[in-house]
């Protein structure tokens, strides 16, 4: 292909170009079809709310004892060890998810055994009743399929919003955690 070809083919092409129409207009049907469709009322868009959207937002404190993190894996460690040498029948060994269940519960336990629960107003009590409940059905469920990573997650979550909520209890009291 030579530059005179080039030419003709550009002068070819810049002449269909000229030939388009200016403006495309679209026909009445279409501005009426439009216009019907701006006069009916909007129908409301249904809204789905997930259980991951009701997650509370949690406010991390400063720890008020640092060494308390310390002292409980001590224990632990000892524990740990006097274990092992006290014979025993023991069950099957626990899945690593219910192990990390177990740390987490216990730790749970340290947690809420620093809060006077004989303080917490009244009109908790049910709401922390269920979150105790909601804790053990998930922790029977990671016995029963310790493959289910997500439940861990669950558990830990129940566990800080039940923490919170006897906290705030508490801070509504005027007492301090």
């Amino acid at each position: 292909m030579n530059q005179n070809d080039n030419e003709h083919d550009n002068d070819e092409l810049a002449q269909r170009l000229r030939e388009l129409p200016a403006e495309r207009v679209p026909s009445a049907v279409v501005w009426q079809r439009i216009a019907a469709e701006l006069q009916q009322p909007r129908q409301p868009v249904p809204v789905v709310i997930t259980p991951s959207m009701l997650r509370p937002v949690m406010h991390r404190q400063p720890r008020r004892w640092p060494w308390l993190a310390g002292a409980a894996a001590a224990v632990l460690a000892l524990i740990g060890t006097v274990s092992l040498w006290i014979p025993q029948d023991r069950p099957a060994p626990a899945s690593p998810l219910q192990a990390q269940a177990n740390a987490l519960t216990h730790e749970y336990r340290l947690a809420i055994a620093t809060i006077p629960q004989d303080s917490v107003p009244e009109e908790l009590l049910p709401a922390l009743h269920e979150l105790d409940t909601t804790a053990v059905d998930i922790r029977r469920a990671i016995a029963q399929s310790p493959q289910a990573a997500f439940l861990l997650g669950q558990l830990q979550r129940t566990y800080a919003l039940r923490l919170e909520l006897t906290r705030q209890g508490l801070d509504g009291a005027g007492l301090s955690t």
